[in-house]
């Protein structure tokens, strides 16, 4: 695809830094950034540069100010990120700089690039497959190691590969399969049922393999939900506090101090966390600290582990209670009772809560949050209750919601190809559901798209990439 206009953006983050860089990408780019760009060796020029070098030089206003000493890198179409003709123009990091700098591109005939524009064009210059781009944004945001070689392996081709290979053998199956219905009169059979239910069961557990990764795709991606659960005043805000090494939540002996859900991420061990800090758990007529609660059994439900904070010191009469609702809200999730405050009671204690406690399934923890007691334990529990496997380089996993519903539809489409050969339907019936399998395939890929689903995945990329 040719784009007329030559866009222009920062590439850096805001802010001030050492350096920033600014990016230009178009038919013009070339031409542009030679008209305000100075050389320091005597008679270069942009225009003449070789591919891939850098030269030093001044950056002007069209006059005789000079706006900044810079690097300007030159990268030539096709063999660019967005396969046009690139420059990169590295200048220091003061915020004025780059907006003079910007200011001057855009004076001489550049156009501001949309956020992620300049990954669009490489998608839609051949450059790289649509899962591919968005792979960009997730290593862009990578928190981890596991995350960052995920979208690394992504960025790579390695998904794109796999659904791209299939595709191609489902095409050829329906392509023969289509030509039997110009011959239907004669009764004759170009395409053996038997390689294509042999295909089609291969494709159905490939997808199914895809499928089930998501759950630690998406878990890597945007951290692993983890629900802080209890009464009030059993030290949940403490404990958050602790784990973030900060004082995120607001602590106080008042009963319903937190009324809300207060949420934030750490990294342990390469593993993103997502702590929830919940409103405490009781019986109320105050409105505002019922609607709280009532946001507390909806984070349970949604978190993975739930962290079921108790106070060593007094059991609450309300036990029983208690218990009934969170079990309720912990179906399938991993549950670690953490008795809190054990610095203000004696082991034989201990031995009396083990026995109160004596039908729970799950890990217990004792810990003192306010004076950091076995909260490293507490850590480790979490890292086990997580059960991710390590990611290593080349390593397939969906951690991409998009993604993730296409494969749920290409597995439907490839369900209805194995049952229909089964009972021997018609190949015109057999054809639409290998062609609906090959759509959603290739939805993934960019193969099969639309302009809002291209607008609504470039637009929430940062401007300049």
């Amino acid at each position: 695809m040719i784009h007329e206009s030559t866009i222009t953006a920062i590439s850096t983050a805001p802010g001030i830094g050492g350096i920033a860089v600014i990016r230009v990408s178009g038919s013009d780019a070339l031409k542009i950034s030679d008209s305000i760009f100075e050389p320091q060796k005597k008679g270069s020029s942009v225009l003449t540069q070789e591919a891939n070098t850098i030269s030093f030089g001044r950056i002007t206003n069209g006059g005789n100010e000079v706006l900044d000493e810079v690097l300007l890198a030159v990268f030539r179409a096709p063999h660019s990120f967005t396969g046009e003709d690139v420059v990169e123009i590295s200048c220091h990091g003061s915020i004025y700089i780059q907006q003079q700098i910007l200011h001057v591109l855009l004076k001489n005939g550049c156009v501001l690039a949309q956020p992620g524009e300049f990954t669009q064009r490489a998608f839609m210059n051949g450059k790289m497959d649509l899962s591919q781009a968005e792979a960009v944004a997730d290593l862009i945001s990578s928190t981890s190691k596991a995350s960052h070689r995920m979208a690394m392996s992504q960025m790579r081709g390695g998904f794109s590969n796999e659904l791209m290979k299939l595709r191609t053998q489902l095409l050829n199956f329906v392509s023969l399969v289509e030509l039997e219905l110009d011959f239907n009169e004669e009764d004759v059979e170009f395409a053996d049922r038997t390689q294509l239910k042999s295909l089609a069961t291969t494709i159905q557990r490939l997808i199914e393999r895809l499928s089930d990764s998501f759950r630690v795709g998406n878990a890597l991606k945007n951290g692993i939900p983890v629900a802080l659960v209890g009464e009030t005043n059993v030290g949940k805000s403490t404990l958050l506090n602790v784990l973030l090494n900060e004082e995120k939540a607001i602590v106080s002996d008042i009963h319903g101090t937190t009324r809300d859900v207060i949420e934030d991420s750490i990294n342990i061990n390469g593993i993103h966390f997502r702590f929830i800090d919940t409103a405490g758990i009781r019986d109320t007529k105050d409105k505002i600290e019922s609607m709280g609660i009532e946001r507390t059994y909806k984070k349970i439900e949604q978190a993975s582990i739930v962290l079921w904070i108790l106070d060593c010191t007094q059991l609450s009469e309300h036990m029983e209670w208690l218990t009934e609702r969170i079990s309720q809200r912990s179906v399938g999730k991993k549950v670690i009772l953490v008795f809190n405050k054990i610095d203000k009671i004696a082991m034989e204690e201990r031995e009396v809560l083990n026995q109160l406690f004596e039908n729970f399934e799950g890990e217990r923890i004792y810990i003192s949050a306010r004076d950091r007691i076995n909260t490293d334990g507490l850590q480790k529990a979490l890292i086990n209750a997580a059960q991710l496997p390590d990611i290593h380089p080349g390593d397939v996993v969906v951690n991409n919601i998009r993604h993730y519903e296409a494969l749920q539809n290409a597995h439907s489409s490839i369900c209805r190809v194995i049952d229909g050969l089964d009972s021997g339907i018609s190949g015109d019936f057999l054809s639409q559901d290998i062609r609906e399998c090959m759509h959603f395939l290739g939805e993934i890929t960019g193969q099969i798209s639309n302009d809002e689903i291209l607008g609504n995945i470039f637009g929430k990329f940062c401007i300049g990439k």
